[in-house]
Formats: C-alpha cells, structure tokens, sequence
C-alpha cells in the first residue's frame, strides 16, 4: 500500500534523512587509502548512534553491518569487512540509512580515492546526473514510470547500462514501502504521483553490460561481467510544485 506522508509525518522525516546526508558526508570524508570497509563501517554506527538514532540497515532481515560498501563490480549490499582494504582508483560505493522519531532516511553514494580512471569518473558522474535527470520537472501527478524512463535515456546516452534486478522504493515508517521505483521504463506510464509521497531513487548504473549475479553470501550483488558500476539515491519528497531532497 502507497503510503501519503501528513505534514507532521513528513516533519518526523527530516531528522533521519538529514543524519543519513551527514553520515555520508562524513565518511566521504573519513575515506583513505589502506582502511577497511569494516573502519567506515564502525564510524557510521558511531555517528548514527552519538545522533540519537538507529543504523536502519543493521539487523534488517538479517543484515550483519550499519552500511553497504560495494567497491568496484559490486553493485549493492557489500557488506563491510576486516580484510576489504580500500585502494586508490577503487569505486567505493556506500548506502546508508538512520532510523529516528519512527521514520527511516536512506541515501547512497559513489566515491573514490587517489587517481582514479576516467571512465570510471564518468561513470560516477552519469550515475549522479541520472538521480537528477529523474527529478526533473518531477510533481503531483507526474507517472512513476517517467523516472525510469530518464535515468535509463541518460544512462544510455552516456554508453553505460541500467540494472534492473533492483530498483528504487517508497520510504518512511518502513524502509522498503510501496512503489517500487524502477531505473527503467516507459514515459508517461505508471501510477501518478501525490505531493506527500517519499521515495528513495536510486539509479544503479553498470560500466558494461546490465547483468548481474546474487553471491553467496545472499547479500551482495554484483556485475556478471565484472566491470565497475556506481550507485547513487536520496530520499525525495513529492509536493505539489516540484519535489525536495531530504537527503542532500
């Protein structure tokens, strides 16, 4: 069921998504050359906590860890270690969530350190530019279906590849709610959009080609052909006149 947030519910909201646009931040920041992704982990639980809310990742259905860092071919849902060391040049992708006031933040980002290829730098950049391609002239009554529609036009354009075994969602006392929010599509299709609805967006995008495969840890998701993919998202407020990142 499609959730519409009241003006109070959406106030509730802004807590979380402004920690979860902080943590980020901050381990942006805190990234360098030999640390582990298990480190970063450790700092955004630390943050998350001093902040007064909760990791919304850790434990949910299971998952062992306050982040997902996904470096080079891993899509998503990496799941932080002692003996992944980041390296320069690597895509270090992290999706986080807070959960504060009964409301989840979610949010993501593609960084790197050190000298870094340039078509993985213009893979992160595409990647980036597809979540704002989405919210372009984005309100009420807009259809679902046009978001996909332009993060997989401008994916495209640029010679890259939309996944597609995973997708965007509505978010708020949940953190995976009803709509399912596609990085593909046809435009004008799809349930029109309410101004109070929140969604995360998040255009998954590969290097190569769109395939991808489940690892065994049951978690992890990455490129069958092995080449880089990025990953970026906020949480977006629909309204009537246009929509607002509570995330950025």
């Amino acid at each position: 069921m499609i959730t519409v947030k009241t003006a109070a519910e959406i106030e509730a909201m802004r807590e979380p998504c402004a920690i979860t646009r902080d943590v980020l931040d901050l381990l942006g920041r805190s990234l360098r050359e030999g640390m582990t992704t298990a480190e970063l982990d450790r700092i955004a639980f630390e943050f998350i906590k001093d902040c007064g809310a909760e990791p919304a990742f850790l434990s949910y259905c299971g998952y062992p860890a306050s982040t997902c860092i996904s470096l080079d071919d891993m899509v998503v849902h990496g799941i932080p270690n002692e003996k992944q060391i980041i390296r320069p040049g690597a895509i270090v992708s992290i999706d986080v969530g807070a959960v504060k006031n009964g409301f989840v933040g979610d949010a993501a980002r593609s960084f790197y350190i050190g000298e870094i290829a340039p078509e993985k730098k213009k893979l992160i950049d595409v990647t980036r530019e597809c979540f704002f391609k989405a919210i372009e002239d984005l309100s009420e009554g807009s259809p679902l279906g046009d978001i996909g529609y332009r993060v997989q036009k401008h994916a495209e354009e640029n010679g890259f590849s939309v996944v597609r075994e995973m997708v965007g969602h509505g978010v708020g006392r949940k953190m995976h709610e009803d709509p399912s929010v596609p990085n593909y599509g046809k435009r004008g299709t799809g349930i029109r959009l309410k101004a109070g609805m929140t969604l995360a967006i998040e255009p998954m995008i590969n290097m190569g080609e769109r395939y991808v495969k489940f690892l065994a840890d049951g978690w992890g998701v990455a490129t069958k052909d092995g080449k880089p993919s990025a990953h970026y998202e906020n949480t977006v407020l629909i309204t009537g006149e246009g929509t607002e990142i509570l995330t950025l």
